[in-house]
């Protein structure tokens, strides 16, 4: 994980980088939507059937750590996590918004597709202020199925040092 931190080149050529670039923000706006609407039990559409899903720290990534504060190995994992955020939240409620930067497409090998998408998560209390909850990079690996994108793999890198008690959300 350590190098994937590292500026990489990207490997195609801006025009096709371009054109997967359009796919994977596609992706990305039903993503966030379903998320940003509060709609958890479909956040498990969004991955392949072996997919990977870890949040991890800046600092645990460079050191190479598998530590995650989430880590998911498998779509059921990851539809279990879904569904006991669903179904057990214990915390106040909150709204909250994704906000993507520019994503950088950096390979494209069969049906593969590897980008980095910066993103800021916010959060709002529904009796309090809009704060940052997590900020970061996803370090992401696309899989195809037919016509769309799912996650083969994606590691959500944050900067965020002091963190909510209530990362239980999906970033």
């Amino acid at each position: 994980m350590k190098e994937r931190l590292a500026y990489a080149r990207s490997t195609i050529s801006p025009r096709r980088a371009a054109e997967l670039r359009a796919e994977v923000d596609s992706f990305h706006v039903e993503y966030c939507a379903a998320l940003d609407a509060n709609d958890i039990e479909r956040w498990p559409e969004f991955f392949s059937k072996e997919a990977t899903y870890r949040i991890t720290s800046r600092q645990n990534a460079l050191l190479d750590m598998p530590v995650g504060l989430v880590y998911c190995e498998g779509l059921d994992m990851i539809t279990d996590r879904a569904l006991a955020v669903a179904h057990s939240q214990m915390f106040a409620p909150r709204h909250m918004l994704h906000v993507l930067g520019i994503t950088r497409v950096l390979q494209e090998t069969g049906e593969t597709i590897s980008s980095q998408t910066p993103f800021i998560l916010m959060q709002t209390l529904v009796e309090g202020p809009s704060t940052v909850h997590l900020a970061g990079i996803y370090h992401d690996r696309f899989v195809r199925d037919g016509e769309r994108l799912l996650i083969a793999s994606r590691e959500v890198v944050h900067d965020t040092e002091i963190l909510d008690t209530a990362l239980a959300y999906p970033a």
